[in-house]
């Protein structure tokens, strides 16, 4: 179970630029170093070399993303998380929460975090809702910022199918965090929220005592 990953590792190589991975590196606060290969050129890559070992990839979708993450530069990450929202989707195993927590805490910041929580652990919840309340709470009770941010913003795609006790309980929970990405996530949580039902969002943050980043978030489209 090489085949795809040499292929990958080969063609990226030959796509680097030191020039862009620097700019790159750059935004991303040098948390991470980059290949220098741009988000459209490393998705066509990756389609490339994913249709040369699509079998591959479909019957081992878990371990390559492992070996993605095993990988330096954060271009492979991006592809471990883009490969699991298409090959998982729908077809996610119970156990596969361990997967999903091992990617949140592994190289986190909030360009690979975000989309985990949104298409990974979210879809994964709409596949076993019974979990959700197990899980969301052992992460929202995590001393890991990332695994709460992740508990908040799950339910970003969920539009009207949103649990609001389960947000505004997440928000509550994290109201007085001094974290920017946890101040960020709520605003951002209840603002996608406030889309479906604003009326309930718009009461909940008059009346929560939110900090004033999380405020001016949540209620900057209503």
């Amino acid at each position: 179970m090489t085949g795809f990953l040499n292929r990958l590792q080969s063609v990226f190589q030959e796509n680097a630029s030191a020039q862009n991975a620097g700019a790159m590196q750059k935004y991303m606060k040098d948390n991470f170093p980059f290949l220098g290969i741009k988000t459209d050129l490393r998705r066509a890559l990756l389609k490339q070399v994913w249709q040369e070992h699509k079998h591959e990839v479909s019957q081992h979708p878990r371990e390559l993303a492992k070996q993605l993450y095993a990988l330096t530069q954060r271009e492979y990450h991006y592809c471990a998380i883009e490969i699991l929202i298409k090959e998982l989707k729908k077809k996610y195993r119970k156990e596969d929460v361990v997967l999903i927590e091992f990617l949140i805490v592994t190289h986190s910041w909030w360009d690979s975090v975000d989309v985990l929580a949104k298409y990974i652990l979210g879809d994964y919840l709409k596949q076993y809702p019974d979990e959700t309340h197990v899980v969301i709470q052992r992460f929202s009770a995590s001393e890991n910022m990332w695994l709460n941010r992740s508990a908040i913003l799950f339910q970003l795609g969920y539009k009207k199918t949103t649990d609001m006790h389960i947000l505004f309980s997440e928000c509550l929970k994290h109201k007085h965090s001094k974290e920017f990405f946890i101040q960020k996530a709520i605003g951002w949580a209840l603002r996608e929220y406030g889309k479906t039902n604003p009326e309930a969002v718009r009461n909940f943050v008059n009346e929560a005592g939110l900090k004033p980043l999380s405020k001016r978030e949540a209620l900057k489209n209503l």
